[in-house]
């Protein structure tokens, strides 16, 4: 069932000398219970997106449902109602400096009208779920980046969020302690039925925790659907960047409008010798300890340049890619190609040479 659907959502924003189109047209729908990445580079409109989902920024056009309930046709009080439940972390963690981790936690209990006790109870529950009730007494200024924005966490969890919103909320941690919070917010999801949605400019984000994924460029959402299928196959250009060139959004260049990556049906690629075919290769499962290439050489009698091979983690699970180059024409291009799915793998063409 869906708990979030966008349908023709715009943004713009107005400055003294013009306007700004923040977000075009854009339509999203996640699931209950779904952890739902949004990537794109600064400035590509993803922040402004996650703040038109609970209607910190009223959306120039379009629509924004919460559990079918259109936003836009809300009252303040049932709109603030709703918000309660909403958690949202941030980058910058956004607690209380002059507060205990305790007493942070407390805060939106208060607010919302809870008993001091009751209150202190539930927050010493809460930083217990995220290892923290150690830290109870301690100040922010005292913590490390990653007990922040596990603080931060807890606190979000305060109310009883059904939909958590994540904006960039791994950026300033280290690659060892963005581990630990992805994995303490995968916990939530399957632990209490949380909706995330994770605003992210890294990839590594996506591919660990995400099950859905939509790309956004200028505004723009340019590819989406799920996680695995967009790595097996990426179509659109900024996919094909972030998962083929390895590069996060925020180092793609004008000079990437320019590339291009070849489907099955393409035929030239500049640099490419003649008569050469390059193509990705994805697998995973059983399909990781056969002796592919080998086979490959064996059965069609040329050799297999490896150009990249990786292997990432997708969802927990490690994930192998390869880009190969060989020689042979059309026809051993179709029979390799034929090899290669009989063997249950993904495979991309992404240039060829007549």
């Amino acid at each position: 069932m869906a708990i979030i659907e966008v349908r023709g959502l715009s943004k713009t924003f107005m400055t003294k000398d013009d306007k700004v189109e923040a977000l075009k047209d854009i339509d999203l729908t996640v699931e209950e219970g779904d952890i739902y990445g949004i990537i794109g580079m600064s400035g590509a409109g993803k922040s402004t997106l996650v703040r038109c989902l609970n209607y910190l920024e009223t959306p120039s056009k379009g629509t924004v449902s919460i559990e079918g309930r259109d936003l836009g046709k809300l009252s303040g009080r049932q709109l603030r109602d709703l918000r309660s439940r909403i958690g949202m972390i941030f980058q910058s963690f956004n607690l209380l400096m002059q507060k205990t981790v305790i007493d942070n936690v407390c805060f939106p209990l208060l607010i919302h009208g809870t008993g001091k006790e009751e209150a202190k109870k539930k927050a010493l529950e809460l930083l217990e779920t995220v290892g923290l009730a150690d830290k109870k007494d301690a100040y922010p200024a005292q913590l490390s980046g990653g007990q922040k924005q596990r603080v931060a966490i807890a606190r979000s969890l305060a109310c009883d969020p059904k939909i958590l919103l994540c904006d960039e909320a791994t950026s300033a941690l280290d690659p060892q302690t963005t581990a630990g919070v992805l994995e303490l917010l995968r916990k939530i999801n399957e632990t209490r039925g949380i909706t995330i949605v994770i605003i992210t400019h890294q990839m590594s984000v996506v591919r660990e925790i995400c099950k859905h994924v939509a790309i956004v460029e200028e505004g723009r959402i340019v590819e989406r659907g799920l996680v695995e299928e967009i790595f097996r196959h990426p179509k659109s250009r900024a996919a094909r960047q972030l998962i083929i060139d390895g590069k996060d959004p925020d180092e793609w260049s004008a000079q990437a409008e320019t590339d291009e990556i070849f489907d099955v049906s393409s035929d030239v690629i500049p640099g490419l010798q003649s008569g050469y075919t390059r193509i990705r290769i994805v697998f995973g499962g059983e399909a990781a300890f056969e002796p592919i290439i080998s086979a490959m050489t064996v059965k069609f009698g040329i050799p297999f340049n490896i150009l990249k091979a990786d292997i990432k983690p997708l969802r927990a699970v490690s994930t192998g890619e390869m880009v190969l180059e060989f020689s042979g024409g059309k026809q051993t291009q179709e029979e390799v190609i034929g090899f290669l799915q009989e063997k249950e793998l993904g495979v991309q063409v992404i240039g060829y040479q007549e």
